[in-house]
């Protein structure tokens, strides 16, 4: 079994947002959730839903933002 970066997703309350997808990234995000449905033994009933988790897990693994991050507020708290 494949080790996914996203495990179970919380069941919060969801907040309307649009966002345009290509077809590929829409395909690979329904393929995304098929896997992830069958490793947590939930399937998803949304792949959209995944969409906030998957930009989470990005930005706190970012090293780059994370550095970005630190230098601003290191820099606003200073001045």
């Amino acid at each position: 079994m494949s080790k996914l970066k996203l495990g179970h997703l919380p069941d919060d309350k969801p907040v309307k947002v649009t966002v345009e997808l290509s077809a590929s990234v829409h395909r690979d995000l329904v393929a995304y959730a098929e896997v992830l449905g069958r490793e947590t033994g939930q399937p998803v009933a949304d792949p959209i839903r995944l969409v906030v988790p998957m930009l989470e897990r990005f930005m706190a693994t970012d090293r780059a933002f994370a550095k970005a991050r630190r230098a601003k507020k290191s820099s606003t708290s200073t001045t």
